[in-house]
């Protein structure tokens, strides 16, 4: 067997300015999610050592309706559950696998999905593998989204709508409207997804994300808390109804199927919730940094919305990464993204406003871009 295919896909890739090489960490992080910067804190380490001193083990050994269930992991949920308002919450191994996992399996045959155009790549995946049919709508139209249920409704639509969004979306640094999103499932009588991936820890009372703070929470409301983020260690929860849990734990090919997420990162996992609801101050010089970088980077063309994700849209993927190389070799570590992770014609720079940079950074990087742009 040759793989004289994939070479050439490659090359083309290459040609494109689209090959995708695996880089190390260096300069000063305006690239991580590490918005609080909890992930290299004596916060979590310490709660590793602890759990280690008691005897979590670092490895699960079986999946979780196997050997792999481990009190580690119960707990979790059960302080996720009540931290979060939610019936109840199940840990999946990374964000990644609880989104596809998600919507692959709890729609049915007869339902809808509609999904903003603009949503994560693992909820793709999701309605890909899903039984139900789906339709993308352009990003943050409500009215679409409602138009696309009504006209499947006077089609013969008799299953559950379901309305599939990120709360901040990871490429554009933009909000979605929740309220008018949750008014909409009420009124449809459909269940609302929402992906908090980059919203936990950052937004919302002690940090429990942007359904939290707009009050969009009920048992149609379904939400993803990412932990490898703010949070700063690793893995997902996703909360709701006990029903989704148990639906998820019965039908859900990449639960049953998999091993069971670290026991001991369950146990850091616990520490970051903690940590997040004792956050107020780390969130709050989060929220002067962002203003700061919106001052600093808004006059070079960055878009702003009010959270720590500022794209610097330049058009052409080999403008923007090198950009990003000209940039990354002053010391900043910015990276540059192309299609087919955002759109077409829309390569970028991502920038990240994290706690693991200062004031300075931001304004020597402000000035840096200025230079090179």
């Amino acid at each position: 067997m040759t793989l004289d295919a994939q070479a050439a896909d490659l090359r083309a890739l290459a040609a494109r300015s689209r090959l995708r090489v695996l880089a190390p960490r260096a300069g000063v992080d305006f690239a991580s999610n590490d918005y609080l910067g909890l992930a290299a804190s004596g916060v979590l380490a310490g709660a590793a050592r602890e759990a280690l001193d008691r005897g979590v083990p670092v490895g699960s050994g079986g999946s979780r309706l196997l050997r792999g269930n481990h009190p580690e992991h119960e707990a979790l949920e059960a302080e996720a559950a009540a931290f979060f308002g939610a019936g109840a919450a199940l840990f999946v191994s990374t964000g990644f696998a609880a989104n596809s996992a998600l919507v692959a399996t709890l729609p049915q045959r007869e339902d809808l999905i509609v999904a903003d155009a603009l949503i994560h790549a693992s909820l793709h995946e999701g309605l890909r593998l899903s039984r139900a049919a789906h339709k993308l709508v352009p990003h943050n139209d409500v009215a679409a989204m409602a138009g696309t249920i009504a006209q499947w409704r006077e089609g013969g639509g008799r299953g559950t709508p379901w309305i599939a969004v990120e709360s901040l979306y990871s490429m554009d640094g933009d909000f979605a409207p929740l309220a008018e999103l949750q008014a909409l499932a009420e009124a449809e009588g459909a269940v609302l997804l929402v992906d908090e991936a980059h919203a936990s820890g950052v937004y919302g009372p002690g940090g429990r994300g942007l359904v939290a703070a707009s009050g969009a929470r009920g048992g149609n409301v379904i939400t993803l808390h990412t932990l490898g983020k703010a949070l700063g260690c690793e893995g997902a929860l996703l909360c709701g109804p006990a029903v989704m849990r148990d639906f998820l734990v019965n039908r859900a090919r990449g639960f049953i199927f998999s091993t069971a997420p670290s026991p001991l990162m369950a146990a850091v996992a616990r520490a970051a919730l903690r940590a997040s609801e004792a956050g107020d101050d780390l969130r709050a010089a989060l929220q002067a940094r962002i203003a700061r970088a919106h001052d600093v980077l808004a006059p070079l063309g960055a878009e702003v919305h009010g959270s720590p994700i500022v794209p610097l849209v330049l058009g052409e993927d080999a403008r923007a990464m090198a950009v990003a190389a000209a940039v990354q070799a002053t010391g900043f570590d910015v990276r540059g993204i192309r299609p087919p992770t955002v759109p077409e014609g829309t390569a970028r720079l991502r920038i990240v406003v994290t706690l693991n940079s200062g004031v300075d950074d931001l304004e020597r990087l402000a000035e840096t871009l200025g230079k090179v742009l």
